[in-house]
């Protein structure tokens, strides 16, 4: 239950927002502090860029959902089978990649999947940064050309095509795995 704080605290927004400008400084200077130490040049926080600065904040927001969705994967193998595998002289190693991970992966991959397309569509979010990504490449179009109805049908319709078809890819994938395991 611990993992999913981020989501239910703090929106992916202010997530976003808090790393960007709170975040990368307090790094920057923690840096610097041990680039002092050591003699060498600081770093300026500029020179972290808005693009990396939102990768990060993505990354450590969608890292606690993901984390839980490999936990709650991993326990959900019934006892029994690892119990088994300790009883045929398996190590942990080969019973994990033999054994509880093929199992885990069907319940892990529908979770991952949602997750995956969540960040997929959070991922507009860092517009608001400036980043370069669509939502922002269409916002600077539409404002440059009035053209806001077309801009945003099309912004939407990349964003459709690109969670249907990881939706389509991932149902493929889950319908895959669940016949070679039986």
């Amino acid at each position: 239950n611990g993992p999913r704080l981020w989501g239910q605290v703090m929106p992916i927004l202010v997530l976003l927002l808090y790393i960007a400008f709170v975040g990368t400084p307090m790094l920057v200077a923690a840096v610097n502090a041990v680039l002092d130490a050591l003699g060498l040049d600081p770093i300026r926080t500029r020179d972290f860029p808005l693009i990396w600065r939102a990768i990060l904040a993505l990354m450590i927001g969608y890292s606690a959902f993901i984390a839980e969705v490999f936990r709650a994967g991993i326990q959900a193998v019934d006892k029994g089978q690892i119990e088994a595998a300790e009883a045929l002289g398996m190590g942990p190693w080969l019973r994990f990649r033999l054994i509880i991970f093929p199992q885990a992966l069907r319940t892990i991959l529908p979770p991952l999947g949602n997750d995956f397309i969540a960040m997929i569509k959070d991922s507009s979010l860092v517009s608001v940064l400036g980043v370069a990504d669509i939502t922002q490449l269409g916002k600077v179009y539409a404002s440059g050309s009035f053209r806001f109805f077309e801009t945003y049908n099309v912004v939407a319709l990349l964003y459709l095509v690109m969670t249907i078809s990881l939706s389509l890819l991932l149902r493929r994938f889950e319908r895959r795995t669940r016949i070679e395991s039986h």
